[in-house]
Order: structure tokens, then C-alpha cells, then sequence
């Protein structure tokens, strides 16, 4: 199985995430205490699981409904894998590569997300 994290507020008016059966595993709601810019103060966190086949279908799909702006992205694993998705850009590596995860992150920069948000796990 895959587990993430996707921010509900990061997802573009209009998204539609279908045909990859998603278990959320925890809901909550968050007070951020230094947001982005183009970022809201509060958050709704959806943990979810899926199946380790769907994990690049996921990541496309995840990639082509997030807001291109206000510097958002998700992210999620397998058992080998990370993947740090943001609008219409997909990073994947093997979990544990800094190289991979810093190509991430320099890409996050590049889109706005704050400093303290680059902490995806693994």
C-alpha cells in the first residue's frame, strides 16, 4: 500500500480525483502557523492509502488537480518509492535518495512553497 498526505485547500476550484479508490486513514484540521503567502491559516489534512499499483496513475492525476499557485504539493510512498507531486510536475525517486529529494525541494522553492513545508518524510 501507498500512504500520503493531501492538503483539500491545495486542490484547484474545479479538480476531480476518479477511478483510483482512495482509504482516507485520518481527517484533520490544522492551524497553520506560518502559511504561505497564497496560503490559508487553516488546513484540512486528508491521510490517505492506496494500492501500490495505482501510484503512478495517482501521482498524474494528483498533479492535474492541484493550484498552480500559492506554492502547493502532496506526497506520498510505496514501499520503494517517493513522490512529491505539484501542478503538472511529478518527482519521483527512490525513497532515502537526497539527490532525488533535493531536485524536489529546489523545484518547490522555485514555485513558492515556504522553506519550513519542504519536510515531506523520507
Amino acid at each position: 500500500m501507498l500512504q500520503g498526505v493531501l492538503i483539500a485547500e491545495s486542490l484547484r476550484v474545479g479538480a476531480q480525483l476518479t477511478g483510483i479508490p482512495l482509504q482516507i486513514t485520518k481527517l484533520s484540521r490544522v492551524e497553520m502557523t506560518d502559511p504561505g503567502d497564497q496560503q490559508p491559516r487553516h488546513w484540512t489534512l486528508l491521510e490517505f492509502s492506496a494500492e501500490e499499483s495505482d501510484a503512478q496513475r495517482l501521482a498524474d492525476q494528483l498533479a492535474s488537480c492541484l493550484a498552480s499557485s500559492g506554492g502547493w504539493y502532496t506526497d506520498f510512498h510505496t514501499a520503494d518509492d517517493t513522490f512529491v507531486i505539484f501542478a503538472n510536475k511529478v518527482f519521483r525517486y527512490p525513497r532515502g535518495q537526497a539527490e532525488g529529494r533535493s531536485e524536489a525541494q529546489q523545484y518547490g522553492r522555485s514555485v513558492g512553497v515556504p522553506e519550513p513545508q519542504l519536510d515531506w518524510q523520507v
